[in-house]
């Protein structure tokens, strides 16, 4: 059965004592239980912190990307191995935005997706089309061609830990938000390829976010449609309060 995630990615914000009195902050109203999976993604720095802030909590911790090797030559990079050590239980791969300002593909997403599962972590697989390619009729053709490439020599069994994030790229920090019905729409052609290339009823257990300037008041919208299984969730995670709002909100599947 697939589960109802509100992920939250801070990217590079919050210092030290930002992720301390955030997570306090969280971690003391969520409690001891949540219905919904809950997962928070702070800067690599305070990532070993941030473990040890919600231990004993339902909060979760990810990484926001990783390198596909365990270890080696590869100046500025943080391994799976690495993360597993520090306690994260989660890691983002192929965001839209280190796809268009790191050189990220589908290849290495690839990669990371299977290193990420090799390692016992849960990767959150990213995937996105820019409005040039929505309005040029390409967008299907792009989401479908992303998940099949991202997701390539990935068994079954393998593809029940894996979680898709659907980002339209010209709703990321721009204040626009993909229409329920827009991102339900890409959340069922998601789960359409998942199934053509495994079957129907393990698409059925994959859950499948949305991410694009999501918040406490259009959350419960989203996740009461049929293939949108909760949210990746960027600007209104920052503080507590706006990111309980969306766990509060949230429709649990």
């Amino acid at each position: 059965m697939r589960k109802t995630i509100i992920a939250g990615n801070w990217k590079m914000n919050h210092l030290g004592s930002d992720v301390d009195s955030t997570l306090k902050a969280l971690t003391k109203a969520v409690g001891t239980s949540s219905k919904a999976e809950i997962v928070i993604a702070p800067v690599f720095p305070y990532l070993a912190s941030a473990v040890a802030l919600t231990k004993g909590t339902p909060v979760r911790i990810a990484a926001q990307n990783m390198h596909w090797k365990d270890k080696g030559a590869y100046t500025g990079e943080v391994s799976p191995a690495m993360l597993v050590d520090l306690g994260v239980s989660h890691v983002i791969i192929g965001h839209s935005e280190r796809r268009m300002d790191c050189n990220e593909r589908d290849a290495t997403v690839n990669l990371k997706v299977k290193a990420a599962l090799a390692h016992g972590l849960t990767p959150i697989m990213c995937c996105g089309e820019t409005l040039e390619q929505r309005e040029k009729g390409d967008m299907q053709s792009w989401i479908e061609g992303q998940i099949e490439k991202g997701l390539a020599a990935i068994t079954p069994e393998q593809m029940r830990s894996v979680v898709i994030a659907y980002e339209p790229i010209w709703a990321i920090g721009t204040g626009k938000t993909a229409s329920a019905a827009q991102a339900e729409e890409v959340c069922a052609i998601i789960r359409r390829k998942i199934a053509a290339l495994y079957d129907r009823a393990l698409a059925d257990d994959v859950s499948i976010l949305y991410g694009g300037s999501v918040k406490g008041g259009n959350i419960a919208e989203l996740t009461g449609s049929a293939d949108i299984d909760g949210a990746l969730v960027g600007g209104a995670s920052l503080q507590a309060e706006d990111f309980m709002a969306i766990i509060d909100n949230a429709v649990i599947k």
